[in-house]
């Protein structure tokens, strides 16, 4: 889908890649099972795929555009600089998304996600992001509707995200949209979206 994008043409991207990375390392032996049985059934994505994927991005990417980038904690325990290598991302800001839920985790169990905020030179905030009252860190429990995909996303702070650095009738990107909590914000907030999903 990327590759028929045109280059520099968008303005804000969202990726919520499906990383192999922390199914390799935990090791856990029972993937599939139980209350991993969702998580694992998803195709996993390698370094590889989602760097070709950030290449993409990096393209569409309008000047001083902006990439909103999901990642676990073992992706920031691990260096998100590694992932980012390469491209022209520069890491401006972080939010941690409080999910009001427990989820999984080996020592500690996992209440928050974490949402890199890169933006594509030239690095600018003024004139670019224009909503100043979000905090950096987001307290949403996921809406009934949307929690049917394992990894569903807060809406409401994926719109006031999308008013930040967009302009209504503007094109918000979802290259791995899942439960299409992206498009259902950019619709909420008079954008257009473009994405898809291997699920559907």
């Amino acid at each position: 889908m990327l590759a028929k994008v045109g280059s520099e043409t968008i303005p804000l991207v969202f990726f919520d890649p499906q990383y192999r990375t922390i199914l390799d390392k935990q090791k856990y032996g029972n993937e599939g099972k139980n209350r991993g049985k969702k998580r694992s059934s998803l195709p996993q994505m390698s370094v590889q795929v989602i760097s070709s994927f950030l290449a993409e991005i990096d393209r569409v990417l309008i000047p001083s555009g902006h990439l909103m980038l999901w990642v676990d904690k073992f992706i920031i325990g691990t260096g998100i600089n590694g992932l980012l290598e390469g491209r022209n991302f520069k890491v401006v800001d972080l939010i941690t998304w409080d999910k009001q839920r427990m989820g999984m985790g080996y020592r500690t169990r996992r209440y928050s996600e974490h949402l890199v905020i890169a933006q594509k030179p030239p690095i600018r905030a003024k004139g670019v992001w224009r909503v100043h009252d979000i905090p950096d860190v987001w307290s949403e429990k996921v809406e009934n509707g949307v929690r049917d995909h394992t990894h569903a996303k807060p809406i409401l702070l994926q719109k006031r995200l999308i008013e930040a650095v967009t302009n209504v009738g503007d094109i918000v990107v979802d290259p791995a949209a899942g439960g299409y909590s992206v498009m259902k914000a950019a619709l909420e907030t008079g954008r257009h979206f473009l994405g898809c999903d291997l699920l559907g």
